[in-house]
């Protein structure tokens, strides 16, 4: 049983982050993050490019707009995944104690 426990868990993890980070309002978030955080970063990276010096290296525009919505992803994807833990032990405190409670009465 262990075994399955420990090979079951991760699996669980890793679907309930994808769920995480395709639903729940976070791609919208890291979308609005990405656009002002990206294009104050392609203002700064891109400078020449933008005032018409040199080329703009669409690459680099691409990839300046995809770490911060990859970042702000991860960013609420841990948190949401934390207070899941979080929330999961506080119920599994209170089946414990209500368990023991019964166990006590039950031997009164």
């Amino acid at each position: 049983m262990l075994f399955i426990k420990i090979v079951c868990t991760p699996a669980r993890r890793c679907r309930e982050a994808c769920e995480l980070a395709v639903g729940h309002g976070t791609p919208r978030r890291a979308a609005k993050l990405a656009a002002v955080v990206g294009t104050l970063l392609v203002f700064i990276n891109q400078w020449e490019a933008v005032t018409g010096a040199v080329s703009i290296d669409w690459l680099k525009v691409l990839l300046t707009y995809c770490v911060p919505y990859l970042v702000s992803t991860y960013t609420s994807v841990s948190k949401d995944l934390t207070l899941l833990r979080e929330a999961e032990d506080a119920e599994q405190t209170v089946h414990e104690e209500a368990r023991k409670t019964q166990m006590q009465s039950d031997s009164v």
